[in-house]
């Protein structure tokens, strides 16, 4: 079993691998190319993103400067906007779905290490070797989502269609779908429902109109 494979099964592994340390170094200069670039170098940026992630949606937009710790193991769907500051520890499996949203500085982690201090030192690993070892978990967040300024999602959790997290928030478990959560452990505070149009709110709707209809 490589060390990938063993990421994908949520058991302990080395990060210092030299295969890992080749993909994160990899991860690591093209998010720092893609970082340099202007906003209207659009054919340089789809490039970078094509050799960067693992997959990335049709009409996707990601501001700048971003981190990606594999690339490779984020797959994000169509209609992706993410501001600026963006980054995906993706250690394990990220999954973003279609038509979500990202605060600026937001963040996703899903590496995991040891409480334990001569633990996260070092252990004995599958081959009866000491080495510094960790584990991840994966984090998939559904379609329609926004994720507010500030955010932080850690490993493990999956985020339901058509949530809202608010500002500052650190999710640490699942958030069940149409829900707006918020605070620091993140907490559903209550469902979205239709009460929550822009119809209801005529000050700031002013003259523009809500498409009749929508499904969300």
């Amino acid at each position: 079993m490589t060390e990938e494979e063993r990421i994908f099964k949520g058991i302990l592994f080395s990060p210092g691998n030299p295969e890992l340390k080749a993909i994160k170094l990899r991860a690591h200069n093209l998010s720092s190319q893609y970082s340099r670039t202007f906003e209207e170098q659009t054919e340089e940026r789809k490039e970078i993103l094509e050799q960067l992630l693992g997959k990335l949606g049709e009409r996707s937009f990601i501001q700048g400067p971003i981190f990606f710790h594999y690339g490779v193991h984020t797959e994000i769907g169509n209609h992706f906007f993410g501001n600026y500051n963006l980054t995906v520890q993706d250690d394990a499996k990220v999954t973003i779905g279609n038509n979500v949203s990202f605060g600026p500085n937001v963040t996703i982690v899903t590496p995991i290490h040891p409480f334990i201090a001569s633990e996260r030192r070092q252990m004995i690993d599958q081959n009866g070797d000491l080495k510094s070892l960790c584990y991840a978990k994966p984090v998939t967040i559904g379609n329609d989502v926004w994720l507010s300024a500030n955010v932080t999602v850690c490993g493990g959790v999956t985020i339901g269609d058509g949530c809202v997290i608010g500002a500052g928030s650190v999710v640490t478990q699942d958030i069940p779908e149409g829900s707006f959560a918020a605070g620091v452990p993140c907490r559903v505070i209550r469902q979205i429902t239709q009460a929550d149009s822009m119809e209801f709110k005529p000050e700031v709707l002013a003259d523009c109109r809500v498409i009749p209809d929508l499904e969300s």
